[in-house]
């Protein structure tokens, strides 16, 4: 496969993306050490379940609006960036009341730790509307790997504060207040970074087109929130807190540091694919880099699993070795749904993206809830035999385009 000047582009912005994912999972990695020698499984459990909880709120953030910003037209660029802003600030308020809402309801139910942990972590939205459209040009304007280092510096800076807070004061609340704290660095960098002040003699776009673009964007993210997470709440109804603790400690040991990469994939297909004149064309050949890349590490980290679980976690934690060697694996086909995801977008077909990511909630708390009761290998098994089955069909138009055909212009 020939690598245009476009490719290598895209793999520039991939590879700033993926390292700063990967130094990310890897000062997570740290933390998941700590983690497993000063707090109980039933305390990472609890911390996990309000983690799960957080997260799959937190992807409502990812509503669209930054990606029409990356998207738009120079002529129109100032007033969808107006409008954006508005969105933004409007929705992360929201999504605060939201949060603190369901806090008052866990504790009324009996959940008090979990209540306390989700009402904190509901603060961090603060932070982010005074930087959300900033970030959003950086990336129409190419500047991916500086957007990529400050995420990446403020993850690592979190995921330390975690460290030290759990050596000094050790209970869940060190998985979750240190995101809050280190918002601000993110959103002191960005707008640094790209400054912006919205010109108040130019009018907003109008609401509508971010609401017919956003609502299936955000049913997508919601959806994908769950199918990251659906599985761990049955986990904690079924098997306790203990039980979440060992799923979870798995997951952040195994999958968590394998999708660094498709993580880093997300954040930039979309930027890349956006400007490209041969959509299907170059998303194919985007799959086609992205896998020849990740391959052979998640093999390394698969294979060596039995090595550094108990190494960096201590034989305590030996068991969960063969679920982590199975969950590594899930990133291979999460990387080519990630690429055929941003392909739809592209074609406006955002519903059938939020279709798989639905059928595969369904069909992986179907699996969670069958293979629970056989153990954790059995749970991993069943939850890459369910990705990988659904993700690879939904991704085979990405290489298998209609006969005759020639690849579609955008």
């Amino acid at each position: 496969m020939q690598v245009t000047t476009v490719h290598k582009a895209f793999l520039k912005g991939l590879m700033s993306y993926g390292a700063s994912e990967m130094v990310a999972k890897i000062s997570r990695l740290f933390v998941v050490v700590v983690i497993a020698r000063v707090l109980t499984p039933e305390s990472v459990g609890l911390a996990a379940a309000a983690f799960a909880i957080c997260e799959t709120i937190k992807a409502l953030t990812e509503n669209g609006v930054g990606q029409r910003i990356i998207a738009a037209d120079d002529d129109e660029l100032e007033a969808i960036a107006a409008r954006a802003h508005w969105i933004f600030w409007r929705w992360a308020l929201a999504l605060i009341a939201f949060q603190l809402s369901l806090a008052a309801v866990l504790f009324a139910l009996g959940f008090p730790v979990i209540a306390g942990l989700v009402a904190v972590a509901a603060f961090e939205y603060l932070f982010m509307p005074g930087g959300q459209v900033q970030v959003a040009l950086a990336m129409r304007e190419g500047r991916h790997p500086q957007v990529a280092t400050i995420a990446g510096v403020q993850i690592v800076s979190a995921n330390v504060l975690t460290i030290l807070m759990a050596i000094v004061l050790p209970s869940p609340i060190v998985l979750i207040l240190p995101r809050v704290l280190t918002a601000p660095i993110w959103l002191v960098a960005v707008r640094r970074l790209r400054p912006w002040r919205r010109d108040v003699t130019a009018p907003r776009a109008p609401l509508a087109p971010f609401i017919r673009y956003g609502l299936p964007v955000l049913g997508v993210e919601g959806v994908k929130a769950l199918r990251m997470h659906t599985d761990k709440l049955i986990v904690g109804i079924l098997l306790g807190a203990e039980g979440l603790g060992l799923y979870f400690m798995a997951f952040n040991a195994g999958l968590n540091i394998a999708t660094s990469y498709a993580s880093a994939l997300a954040k930039i297909a979309f930027a890349h694919l956006s400007q490209s004149l041969r959509l299907d064309a170059d998303a194919r050949q985007s799959g086609i880099l992205s896998l020849i890349i990740i391959a052979p590490m998640i093999a390394l980290q698969a294979v060596l699993a039995p090595i550094y679980v108990p190494f960096l976690l201590g034989d305590g934690w030996i068991d969960i070795v063969p679920a982590v060697s199975i969950l590594c694996l899930c990133a291979l086909p999460l990387t080519l749904w990630t690429v055929s995801a941003a392909r739809l977008r592209l074609k406006g077909q955002p519903e059938i993206e939020l279709g798989v990511d639905a059928l595969l909630v369904l069909m992986l708390a179907l699996a969670a809830v069958v293979t629970a009761p056989m153990g954790l290998t059995s749970m991993a098994l069943g939850y890459l035999a369910t990705m990988a089955a659904v993700l690879c069909l939904a991704s085979a138009p990405l290489f298998l385009p209609p006969a005759g055909h020639p690849a579609q212009e955008h």
